[in-house]
């Protein structure tokens, strides 16, 4: 076992550098208070926890991270040891490190109960493309349940020491193969996305030497065998180009890229290349002051050696979406082979080796205000702090109250807008912030969220408005019997209980079910009444429906509930009996005009911010101006043009708000007119229909459609009329209310 004093004035210098003073007093305190606590302790991964926490906070140190990041990786692994020992660290090491401390065991928890799920992947597609996105997930929750992000580096900085502990004692077995499969899976990628370019690379190869020895042991083989030969020749190459870029005035520094073995077999793997085929195991970098350099560099390399054309990338013009800039450009070198050449500045060398992070941008949307600037502001103060070069002989206050300054801006670099909570089996669900266990019920599955009766949160009954927590795992209570024999309530719908659109969504969906079953089985009730009062139950009913006009008798069975049928119709259809009728009084029905938009004329209506789109007035509600409008965009007939008032359109917001787009009327021509229905109640009397016809005639209102019942001594009557405006319409229906027996006269 390797001794504690030892190791702890081996490492000393090493976890200092680049401390003030009086941090590195601090650290010096925190190591002698390990030295002691370690003392014939072992990690979990078998190492000596000296030398494993001494590991971890020197890598910590390594990414010139700050004093308080430092003490946790060389205290997190003592409060798991010896939980007891978790009071002492703050009022010994201070609140920050307490909470890093913390934060970090909050990690290995998270660790412990996915563990099955970071498993290699159930055989077929459907099992795989879920384990890959529960992976995923656990990613996003990594940095989420972090609420200081100096807790991932910690844990990061805890895999790689572990993964060189097993690479040190040569030790391949099960363990190591699923520890590494985990790191490849979950770690070496978040690092990667975080632009910690130092641990993803070590964290990749280590990783894939425990999951694939052999293939790791012949690519590292192949490497050795051509490494004189290909150094020498690097060498040579590095050579020459200085010496050209001399002659030109170039100041330039020029160095070999390190090879990385999973790097070149995923490569391999990817193009399907041979070894001797890579084109960056031979290459190196250039280094220059300014941009117009980079381009100078090139074209002295291209000189130099024959370029391939497909192979040339301009990075520094056309940015990746992560920020990375460089020239790349491949040449066929003097024996034949490919030599690859990287061109940047200093500054965007730096930001490749410590701040290429590939953005983490979500796409979920449940009412997220989390901006992809945010995101990259906080992802930019990880950045700051992986790029401190603190100069102890030359510290001021301004340079410590930056520093400061940074730290705490560091701390609040968490995902604060999604959570993510934990199933008994340990499947990980994201959730907005704030969401409770009835949005977590209905994530789960809709028929989960009708049935949800109540909730356990780490094995505590709870409210089912109760707030959840990033980590907590959450148990739904559902009632007993079949699915679909319980229901939501509709206090559900309130702020209380759910925040997920989703949600919400789904609880009026059942609602809107129920109602429509309830408006059923009420047609129907009618329905079979008349039946009975009329002596035909015997009656076809679906012929009945058909001879009606609807195509299924649930349609008016719907109809009759709405109270959008009259029951006259159908008591006339039963008895079709050929009698003589009284003759109806006589409405001139005409033609409707060319200038109507029901025969295709333009309706006005203006598409706000978009030109070109077809449009249609929904017959629903009949709009014209100047009624207040939206449209909706429909599935292959355009924008259908509603009112604002609309009730249809009120539903068909509440289930797809994205395809309401914003209207207006706008210019139309001066004999445009539009289709309105026009309902009237009136006492049922002789003459009734004529007087109305003769007031739509005074006012030159054009009807095109009339449909009247008469039941119980009333008259109901609908007409469809154009017009030019709703204010002729208004000055019609003044009138009409003054005719005699007139109860009601309103816009249908």
């Amino acid at each position: 076992m390797v001794s504690t004093t030892a190791l702890n004035s081996a490492t000393s210098e090493q976890l200092v550098h680049g401390l003030s003073p009086d941090d590195s007093a601090r650290m010096l305190a925190a190591l002698e208070f390990a030295d002691a606590a370690y003392a014939g302790k072992t990690a979990s991964s078998g190492q000596p926890a000296a030398e494993f926490a001494a590991g971890v906070a020197g890598t910590l140190a390594s990414l010139n991270t700050d004093v308080e990041t430092r003490i946790a990786g060389l205290m997190f692994e003592l409060t798991l040891l010896e939980p007891e020992l978790a009071p002492m660290i703050e009022p010994r090491f201070g609140a920050g490190v307490n909470d890093l401390v913390a934060g970090v065991r909050q990690l290995i928890r998270l660790r412990e109960l996915t563990q099955a799920q970071n498993a290699p992947a159930a055989r077929g597609r459907n099992a795989q493309q879920l384990a890959v996105a529960q992976v995923e997930t656990l990613r996003k929750m990594l940095l989420a349940m972090a609420s200081d992000m100096r807790v991932v580096l910690v844990r990061l900085a805890s895999c790689v020491t572990s993964l060189r502990y097993f690479a040190d004692i040569k030790l391949f077995d099960d363990m190591t193969c699923a520890y590494g499969r985990e790191t490849l899976d979950l770690y070496a990628p978040l690092a990667n996305r975080l632009g910690i370019w130092q641990l993803k690379w070590e964290l990749e190869d280590l990783s894939f030497r425990f999951i694939e020895p052999e293939t790791y042991k012949r690519i590292a083989k192949m490497l050795e065998e051509k490494r004189v030969m290909r150094e020498g020749f690097v060498t040579s190459a590095i050579e020459r180009l200085q010496s050209e870029m001399a002659a030109a005035g170039i100041q330039a520094e020029v160095f070999g890229r390190p090879k990385h073995i999973y790097s070149i077999w995923s490569k391999m793997k990817g193009k399907e290349l041979d070894f001797t085929d890579l084109y960056d195991v031979r290459a190196f970098r250039v280094i220059v002051a300014d941009v117009k350099t980079c381009y100078t560099v090139l074209g002295v390399v291209h000189n130099i050696w024959t370029p391939i054309p497909k192979e040339f990338d301009d990075y520094i013009s056309r940015p990746k979406a992560n920020g990375y800039q460089s020239l790349h450009t491949v040449v066929t070198a003097e024996d034949g082979r490919p030599l690859e050449v990287q061109i940047r500045t200093q500054e965007m060398h730096s930001f490749a080796e410590y701040g290429v992070a590939a953005h983490w941008r979500y796409k979920e949307t449940g009412g997220s205000t989390f901006t992809a600037q945010q995101y990259d502001e906080k992802i930019a103060w990880l950045r700051q702090l992986l790029a401190w070069k603190t100069d102890v002989a030359d510290v001021v206050v301004g340079q410590e109250e930056q520093q400061r300054e940074w730290v705490e801006k560091l701390k609040a670099a968490a995902l604060d807008d999604r959570i993510f909570v934990l199933t008994p089996q340990a499947r990980v669900i994201e959730l907005p912030v704030g969401a409770t266990p009835v949005d977590f019920a209905y994530h789960l599955h809709s028929d989960v969220g009708h049935r949800c009766r109540g909730a356990r949160v780490d094995g505590v009954m709870v409210p089912l408005n109760t707030p959840l927590k990033n980590g907590q795992t959450c148990e739904i209570i559902t009632a007993k019997g079949a699915p679909g024999t319980a229901g939501p309530s509709r206090d559900w719908l309130g702020d209380d209980y759910t925040v997920a659109t989703r949600t919400r969504s789904k609880i009026r969906a059942w609602f809107h079910a129920i109602d429509m079953q309830e408006t059923l089985s009420h047609g129907r009730a009618v329905v079979e009444k008349t039946l009975q009062r009329e002596g035909k139950t015997a009656v076809n009913l679906e012929a009945l429906a058909n001879k009606l006009g609807f195509a299924k008798v649930d349609d008016l069975f719907l109809s009759v509930g709405k109270d959008e049928f009259s029951l006259r119709a159908i008591e006339n259809a039963l008895h079709d009996s050929g009698e003589p009728q009284e003759p109806a009084d006589e409405v001139f029905l005409g033609k409707s005009r060319a200038s109507s938009v029901e025969q295709g004329a333009k309706s006005g209506v203006l598409v706000v911010g978009t030109d070109g789109l077809m449009t249609q007035l929904a017959k629903c509600c009949k709009p014209a101006p100047p009624d207040g409008i939206v449209g909706f965009v429909t599935r292959g007939k355009g924008v259908s043009i509603h009112r604002a008032t609309c009730k249809n359109f009120a539903e068909m917001r509440a289930k797809a708000p994205e395809r309401v787009i914003v209207t207006e009327w706008g210019r139309a021509g001066s004999d445009t007119v539009y289709p309105v229905d026009i309902f009237i109640l009136a006492n049922d009397r002789q003459g009734l229909l004529r007087d109305i016809s003769e007031i739509f005639s005074r006012e030159k209102i054009n009807v095109i459609g009339v449909n009247t019942q008469s039941a119980k001594g009333f008259a109901r009557m609908t007409f469809t009329a154009e017009i030019g405006a709703t204010a002729q319409l208004h000055k019609a229906l003044l009138s009409i209310s003054e005719v005699t027996g007139v109860q009601e006269a309103r816009r249908a």
